[in-house]
């Protein structure tokens, strides 16, 4: 069984305005440390930042207008704690206490996340997606019901009818939806939103790396302070975490899916 959601359900809206200002702290730092939360909806996007990189309202607003529409964006900015940065001045250190499974993705999952992507390529619109063995749950607003059901025939479509979604109807905050960005996997805390020194961030990108190499199911566990993970020094997680970020474009492009 496994849940996908697309890039415009409110929830994943939260998601990647809070991966789109930890971006803008990795364009002014190369090292910053930040912890974004944000709940939107029904007209407004409330933002808390937790940063050693000040972002100007302005910068914010345009994100969220970008992202969201126009909305007002309720922005408040204060600097991490103080104590726990101190243990980052001579180097980068594990961030966060952590219990991290990371679980190979299973070919049911990944045809759910591809029919996903397609009806979200084709629609645009808030839309989430469940297979249970041979049962297909399609709700998608904004879309012909007739037309999906010529598209994936025996597909559940629509259930209980037409809907909106979005942000006008609905709520959003950041990391609710983390089984649908993680399938089977396993995270002591939430993806997005987080610098790299966070292991919620880096430990969990890590142990998913790992096991979609291996095949099989890769446990972590860490403490705020800790050098080396798994045998691996953190720096290292990092890089591999940094890396991984790159390649799909940003923190930003992260939140729209996630890891599955």
């Amino acid at each position: 069984m496994f849940e996908k959601v697309n890039p415009a359900h409110p929830d994943k809206v939260a998601d990647r305005i809070a991966g789109a200002l930890v971006d803008l702290a990795y364009e002014k730092e190369a090292d910053p440390r930040i912890a974004v939360e944000v709940l939107i909806g029904h007209g407004i996007c409330h933002i808390i930042a937790e940063t050693s990189v000040s972002l100007s309202r302005d910068e914010v607003e345009a994100v969220v207008n970008r992202i969201a529409g126009n909305l007002v964006a309720d922005y408040r900015e204060v600097p991490q704690d103080a104590h726990l940065s101190d243990n980052q001045k001579d180097g980068i250190r594990c961030g966060d206490n952590g219990i991290f499974k990371g679980v190979p993705v299973t070919r049911e999952q990944k045809a759910l996340s591809a029919i996903a992507r397609s009806i979200y390529q084709k629609y645009g619109t808030d839309g989430k997606y469940i297979v249970d063995e041979a049962r297909l749950i399609i709700c998608q607003s904004n879309a012909s019901t007739e037309e999906l059901k010529s598209l994936y025939p025996g597909a559940e479509v629509n259930p209980l009818g037409d809907w909106s979604g979005g942000t006008d109807v609905d709520s959003g905050a950041t990391n609710r939806k983390l089984g649908s960005d993680m399938a089977d996997s396993v995270t002591g805390g939430g993806l997005h939103g987080k610098d790299l020194s966070k292991a919620d961030v880096s430990v969990n990108i890590y142990a998913w790396l790992q096991a979609q190499e291996t095949g099989i199911p890769v446990e972590v566990c860490c403490a705020i302070g800790d050098t080396s993970i798994d045998g691996v020094p953190y720096r290292e997680i990092v890089e591999t975490a940094r890396d991984y970020i790159r390649s799909i474009g940003g923190f930003e492009k992260f939140a729209e899916w996630g890891l599955v």
